[in-house]
């Protein structure tokens, strides 16, 4: 009677699917990292609160330069949570843990500020346990999205009545509609869809995306600051247009 009694309850798993970033680097990594510190100025926050996965696949490196990697992107605050395409020998328990099966979705085109590229980042979807697909939907939210703040609905469409502030950001499988001001960071499409669109009634945005093609706010036409827009993907390319 006592062993029935004290028998451990079974472990439960659930079924869990995080979107992340992939960064892959480049050699010579320092002045891959020089690439990255102009990416970060030109759009505050971009990797703040963001899970990093980091891409070795085409990357020759031994481990102390890995280690010198890992370390030169947490002083910047880039957090990395899995290294994925690695060697084995390039592997330690002081390291982030591999990560295997990451599903890709499309690269994230980042303005290059000299004729040097731009570091690569790509929206990666990370699943641990398999979970059973959700139907798409939607999601009504009647409040702004306040400085600081994340809403990600990665099952279907957003909409909000009110405004995205400077500093927070709305993330979304499907388009993005915002009756009110768009200052924050909108990425739409964030599943691979390359038809969802942003929709918002005042445009000054500091970044927006569709299916993984960036715009920062220094690439926005000046013209259409203070407009209603609408925003698309055509031909990999983000087309902005006013809203008559």
């Amino acid at each position: 009677m006592n062993d029935v009694l004290t028998q451990p309850r079974p472990v439960r798993l659930k079924g869990r699917s995080f979107l992340a970033l992939a960064l892959s680097p480049e050699l010579p990594l320092d002045d891959w990292l020089v690439q990255l510190d102009n990416l970060a100025a030109r759009s505050a926050g971009f990797f703040l609160r963001r899970p990093i996965v980091l891409d070795l696949a085409n990357l020759e490196i031994g481990l102390d330069e890995l280690r010198e990697l890992v370390n030169n992107l947490a002083l910047r605050k880039v957090r990395i949570i899995g290294i994925e395409g690695a060697k084995g020998s390039m592997l330690a328990p002081d390291l982030p843990p591999p990560l295997l099966d990451g599903r890709a979705a499309s690269d994230i085109e980042v303005p290059a500020v000299d004729e040097t590229s731009a570091p690569t980042v790509a929206a990666h979807s990370v699943t641990t346990v398999s979970a059973a697909p959700k139907a798409w939907g939607s999601i009504f939210v009647n409040q702004p999205v306040r400085s600081g703040q994340s809403l990600h609905y990665a099952e279907g469409d957003v909409t909000i009545i009110g405004s995205v502030a400077s500093g927070s950001e709305v993330i979304a499988g499907g388009s993005i509609h915002v009756y009110g001001a768009l200052r924050g960071r909108a990425m739409a499409g964030t599943m691979g869809n390359s038809t969802a669109r942003i929709f918002c009634r005042k445009l000054d945005a500091e970044l927006i995306a569709i299916d993984g093609f960036y715009l920062t706010a220094e690439d926005l036409e000046p013209s259409l600051r203070g407009k209603p827009v609408q925003i698309w993907l055509e031909r990999e390319t983000i087309k902005v247009a006013e809203v008559v």
